[in-house]
């Protein structure tokens, strides 16, 4: 599974925000935890649903975004 296929969109989860796994854990909820000074270790040992590629699939989507390049490749 490479790490953006870990991101998920389905409608019926979260209001169709991006997701890790089709979870109703949203990007913005485990990039909140990062931001607010938790490390890796600390936020799999609260949350033992999450795995640490789960983690570095938000940071790089978010990556994504900011950047501006697609989130898909052009066909």
């Amino acid at each position: 599974m490479s790490q953006l296929e870990r991101i998920t969109l389905d409608p019926d989860i979260c209001h169709g925000k991006p997701c890790v796994r089709h979870m109703r854990w949203p990007v913005e909820v485990v990039l909140d935890l990062v931001s607010s000074g938790m490390s890796m270790d600390e936020i799999l040992a609260d949350h033992p649903e999450l795995e640490r590629e789960d983690i570095r699939a938000c940071l790089a989507y978010a990556r994504l975004l900011v950047s501006g390049e697609p989130l898909r490749p052009a066909a």
